[in-house]
Order: structure tokens, then C-alpha cells, then sequence
């Protein structure tokens, strides 16, 4: 039950964020650099506490730190260059289908969990909800009249989509199950240990802020409102979910905190005028089905 309130806030904050900076022309990598920093200053109070005594003491928590801050810093940037060399509707269900799928896998094989058959199932049905509703962003290609020129990059686009889609995934995976060791074997504080990987992704992206200092004064004039949407939110749901770790094991809490892309696909329709709703609800109802077979097993 703990675990389940603490993945529903999380996928309440995640689809709040996601839907603010949806409402906004915010965007590009020096945006969210200086989400990093606002989310790094706000945690600051109870993070550094919570963290610097277990670091004087155990130094080699710092190995763990320094990984998962580069993985969600590679992330973010693989991420912002997907969008921009490839189409979303390939990237975004491939990344969000393979995160959680790979998670699962990895917890199985590398973390020895031994989820009942019907929650496996459930993740698998999660997953598959999720590329439903992202591949509603999707518009055929059946222009009639294009060249052989135009036919060939778009397919040279789908495949890149694909392969740096799955690279996301890659990487969503790999901190999913660093972060979820850190915090259960390694028992680190989930904020303490969250706020330690910010600092990592600032130090990884500050060179790029302090660079143009006049970009990044303008980025933040332009933007004050997505940025502290994102700077806020953002960290609040991933320590919840860091937090239900504690209570559930990484391949329940992986595929079900995708619940919030429910949320988002249906801001798409309701509020943006987004096409495809009939294809969206569908993927929502097989998500939402997914997750009662989680909460079943």
C-alpha cells in the first residue's frame, strides 16, 4: 500500500512537470542545467545532511554517485539530441517501452528479484501500453507524391529514432537499477543519495552554463515559470519513487511508475488538442490494466 501511494505521487508530479513544460516553449540543454540547479539548491536542506555524514564515512559511496549522476546526465542530453535528429513518436515509446522493460530484466537476472508470474505479466502489459500511446504521436507516411530522396531520409530517420529510442531506454534501465541498489542495498537516504546525484549532473553541466553567461540569464528570463515547474516537481517524483524501492521491488516499481504517462496522454487530447485520442485511450486502458495485474501480484 506504501509503495503504491508513493508511485501514484510520483506519477502525479512527473506528469505535472511534463505537462507544464508541454505548456511552455521551454526547452534545449542549458533549460535543463538550470532545472539541475534549482532542483540541487532546493534539496540542498535535507540532502546534504542526509547525505555528507555517509559519505565521510563510507567514501565508496561516492563510485555510486558519480554513476548515476552521469547516467541521468546522459540521459537527459541523448535524450534532447534524439528529439532533435529523429522523430518523437519513434523515440519517445521506445525509450519509455524499453526503460522499464530492461529494468525488469535486470532485476530479475542482476538482483535476483523473483516477482510472481502475474506481476511480470503486468509489467509486460504496462509496457506495451506505454508504446501504444506513444506511437499515437505517430502520422502516416502516405504523402503521394514524394521522391525517392524524401522517402529514403525519412527512413534513414526512423531507423535513427530507433536505435538512439533504444539507447534512451538503455540508460533509463541502468539508473533505474543503480539508483534502486543505492537505496536498498547500499541503504542510502533516497533524498540524501538523489541530492548527492545532482550535484554530480551540475558539476557535468555547469561549464556549459558558465560558458555563455548572458544564454543562461536569458534562458532563465524566458523560462522562470517551466523552470521551477521542472526544477520542482522533477526531484520530488523521483525521490518518491527512489522512496518505493524500499517498499517494492524494482521490477514492480519500474513498470508501474509509467502510470504517469497515462496522465500525460491524456493532457495530449484534452488539453493540447493532440491527435489520435481513440488510439491514447486504448493504450490507457492496457496500462491501467497492466498495473491492476502489478497490484495483484
Amino acid at each position: 500500500m506504501i509503495a503504491a501511494l508513493l508511485i501514484a505521487g510520483g506519477a502525479l508530479a512527473h506528469a505535472a512537470w511534463n505537462i507544464a513544460l508541454k505548456a511552455s516553449t521551454a526547452g534545449g540543454i542549458r533549460f535543463v542545467a538550470l532545472t539541475v540547479v534549482l532542483a540541487t539548491a532546493l534539496l540542498a536542506p535535507v540532502g546534504a545532511p542526509a547525505l555528507l555524514p555517509v559519505l565521510v564515512e563510507h567514501p565508496s559511496v561516492a563510485g555510486l554517485l558519480l554513476a548515476s549522476g552521469a547516467l541521468h546526465c546522459g540521459y537527459f542530453l541523448l535524450l534532447q539530441r534524439s528529439y532533435a535528429v529523429a522523430d518523437v513518436s519513434v523515440v519517445y515509446p521506445l525509450a519509455r517501452g524499453t526503460g522499464p522493460f530492461l529494468s525488469v530484466v535486470a532485476a530479475v537476472v542482476l538482483l535476483g528479484e523473483r516477482p510472481a508470474s502475474v506481476a511480470l505479466l503486468g509489467g509486460g502489459v504496462v509496457v506495451a501500453g506505454v508504446v501504444v500511446i506513444g506511437l499515437a504521436g505517430a502520422r502516416p507516411s502516405s504523402a503521394p507524391s514524394t521522391s525517392d530522396a524524401a522517402t529514403d531520409a525519412r527512413r534513414r530517420r526512423r531507423r535513427l529514432g530507433i536505435v538512439l529510442g533504444a539507447g534512451v531506454g538503455i540508460l533509463i534501465a541502468g539508473y533505474t537499477v543503480l539508483d534502486a541498489v543505492a537505496v536498498t542495498a547500499a541503504g542510502l537516504s533516497p533524498v540524501g543519495y538523489f541530492w548527492g546525484s545532482l550535484v554530480v549532473q551540475l558539476m557535468i553541466l555547469a561549464p556549459l552554463l558558465i560558458a555563455n553567461p548572458g544564454e543562461t540569464v536569458a534562458t532563465a528570463r524566458r523560462h522562470p515559470r517551466a523552470i521551477a515547474a521542472v526544477g520542482i516537481l522533477s526531484p520530488i517524483a523521483y525521490v518518491l519513487v527512489l522512496a518505493a524501492y524500499a517498499h517494492a521491488p524494482v521490477a514492480i516499481v519500474a513498470p508501474a511508475r509509467e502510470v504517469s504517462v497515462v496522465l500525460i496522454a491524456l493532457a495530449g487530447w484534452l488539453l493540447f488538442r493532440e491527435p489520435h485520442p481513440v488510439q491514447r485511450l486504448i493504450g490507457s486502458a492496457v496500462v491501467v490494466a497492466g498495473v491492476a495485474l502489478l497490484a495483484s501480484g
